[in-house]
């Protein structure tokens, strides 16, 4: 749009992404939020200095600050987003509810005013029947919110909810509702201007949350009908008006199995999510809001507004899956490679190889977008795209994103906020193999050993004494893979090779660039993007296959004579070492062997003979 930035960053953020693309970029203090992104004061010298006209305040830290807007707007400096009423009325739930009741939205049965005490809260939550959410007025992000059974648990949900809602939000004041249980989570994007027009811009399906909070999320949804999707849009719309609302904003729905949808809430600032509405309706949101903080009247009109195609967002997290769903990782981004060269694929992040994922900050590495002429279509590209992203030096939660998208239940849109925890009940554990995919990986791997065993001896220039090219064109090789040791033959045909696994034959192709991280292979037809992770010093491999990590090792299978002259071996070191000299002069002729058994005695008699193979 032709407008000089500024960017504001820590001093851990000194290097971040978002500095280096701005025109100039100021620090505002240290890592701590309190005293950087948070700090109001720096943040208005900072203004001051550089002659800043507005403000543009994301999708965190005081993006729905009241106060940090009215501070600008008594400096005389726009704040791109809505006024200090609608971001007051709505980031207050006991406020936001009355007034999406006076504005005919629908609400989640519960009580309007604040709980005083557990006491009162077990009186409510009978009249109310169970179950009930009790949550913090102030709250967002999934804290300060607990689900109660019984009494018992809605006074410790009351005691626990209202510490965590004054440490997190300096307010604990709370309200309870009736729990919908097994609801979808289903928004409305809304935008707004100062000039009394407003649209509703489609859905957006948030259904598939862990603590809370959003993992993966699509548009449209698989679920809503026109008339349905209509409906919430208009409330939604009704809602943004009521409160004079003017800017990009979002109010939220839990939908039930019939398809009655009550308000939760609204956040009166750009989502996280926002890229899959953009995809699926053509607008630039962040545009649209610097537009409508200009002044400007919206361009377009609901009859404008168009469903094309479907957009799938994953959000890309520094956190252990197998924990909890996801515990954070910190690190540093040691490799890091975008999958752009994937068709309809869009990355928003605000990390680069060598940047630091902190302590400090929330662990998102970024939000990966795919866009398809359907659904179906933007899976196949969110898989793939998946399989080329490379992320090394920090855990990353890749092997649960690509096991929710591919997902039967997933596939068929039967998809709920409890999805995680029903599917994966025992905590998730990464992709079990089928026989076919366990195949696929074996010959995957013993091909790699044997590319592996060619490169390297491969020398490059003229050596200085000639050397004896190798002719050899099989292999047998022992695979093992899990708790399981699997016999592989391997021949090689050009750059492809032949392998056999479990009696079936397999036909393996790949250019074999091994130094680079990604590995396109393509099985009997079939193509895998795999990713080779390390390597030890005992030859066992990490090969992220089908989004999950796997240590596997292939080594040369021993030869029958080995095997035979081993099973007459034993611990006393002496013996051993004369079976192997033996099998070294296997070519001599058995004669000879034979001789040397008989000089050599039984394995008893080793000690006596230890000089004899003192070479």
């Amino acid at each position: 749009m032709g407008i000089k930035t500024v960017a504001i960053h820590s001093d851990v953020d000194t290097n971040a992404v978002h500095v280096k693309m701005a025109d100039e970029a100021v620090c505002v203090g240290p890592a701590p939020t309190s005293k950087s992104y948070l700090n109001m004061d720096a943040i208005m010298e900072v203004i001051r200095k550089t002659r800043a006209q507005a403000v543009h305040p994301g999708y965190g830290f005081l993006s729905e600050n009241k106060e940090f807007a009215r501070r600008l707007a008594s400096e005389g400096v726009t704040f791109i987003g809505p006024d200090t009423h609608a971001i007051q009325a709505m980031g207050d739930k006991i406020e936001s509810k009355l007034l999406a009741k006076n504005a005919k939205v629908n609400t989640i049965p519960g009580f309007d005013g604040v709980v005083k005490d557990a006491d009162e809260a077990v009186r409510i939550a009978r009249e109310i029947g169970y179950p009930v959410m009790i949550k913090a007025s102030a709250g967002g992000g999934g804290k300060g919110m607990r689900i109660a059974w019984d009494d018992e648990e809605t006074r410790e949900g009351f005691r626990f909810s209202s510490q965590e809602a004054a440490s997190s939000f300096g307010d604990d004041r709370l309200l309870i509702e009736k729990f919908i249980d097994n609801p979808r989570h289903i928004e409305i994007q809304v935008l707004a201007d100062k000039h009394g027009n407003a649209l509703w811009l489609n859905e957006r399906e948030c259904s598939i949350q862990r603590r809370n909070q959003k993992v993966v999320e699509e548009a449209p949804s698989t679920f809503l009908d026109p008339e349905t999707r209509r409906a919430m849009g208009e409330q939604a719309v009704a809602l943004a008006k009521a409160v004079k609302y003017s800017s990009a904003g979002t109010v939220e729905f839990l939908v039930d199995s019939s398809k009655n949808f009550y308000f939760l809430e609204m956040n009166t600032r750009l989502q996280v999510e926002h890229p899959v509405t953009e995809c699926i309706t053509g607008l630039d949101l962040v545009q649209e809001m610097i537009r409508v903080a200009k002044g400007y009247p919206l361009r377009h009109k609901q009859a404008d507004i168009p469903i094309n195609g479907w957009a799938v967002e994953c959000r890309v997290y520094a956190e252990d899956p197998y924990k909890s769903f996801g515990l954070p990782s910190i690190g540093k981004l040691s490799q890091y490679q975008e999958p752009l060269h994937v068709p309809s694929v869009r990355v928003d992040s605000g990390i680069q190889q060598g940047s630091d994922i902190s302590i400090y900050y929330d662990p998102m590495i970024s939000k990966l977008i795919t866009y398809g002429s359907n659904r179906a279509e933007a899976l196949k590209r969110m898989e793939e795209a998946l399989d080329n992203y490379v992320i090394r030096g920090v855990a990353h939660n890749i092997s649960l994103l690509r096991e929710v998208i591919v997902h039967p239940r997933f596939v068929q849109g039967d998809i709920s906020t409890k999805f995680l925890p029903e599917v994966y009940p025992d905590g998730f554990k990464g992709h079990k193999l089928t026989d076919l995919e366990r195949r696929q990986l074996l010959a995957t791997a013993a091909s790699l050993y044997v590319a592996e065993q060619l490169r390297s001896q491969r020398f490059l220039g003229t050596p200085r004494i000639p050397i004896a090219k190798s002719k050899r064109s099989s292999w047998e090789l022992s695979v093992h893979l899990g708790d399981g040791i699997y016999p592989v033959a391997v021949s090689k045909h050009g750059s492809s090779f032949s392998v056999e696994v479990d009696g079936m034959k397999l036909n393996v192709t790949s250019e074999w660039n091994l130094a680079s991280p990604l590995l396109s292979v393509t099985i009997d037809g079939t193509q895998r993007t795999i990713q080779r992770i390390s390597r030890n010093a005992s030859g066992e491999t990490s090969i992220q296959f089908l989004g999950t990590v796997v240590s596997v090792s292939a080594a040369e299978a021993p030869s029958p004579l080995h095997q035979f002259l081993k099973h007459f071996s034993n611990p006393c070191g002496v013996w051993g070492v004369s079976v192997l000299v033996m099998w070294q002069l296997a070519l001599i002729g058995s004669k000879t062997i034979f001789s040397i058994m008989r000089l050599l005695g039984s394995p008893s008699s080793c000690r006596g003979n230890k000089l004899l193979f003192c070479f």
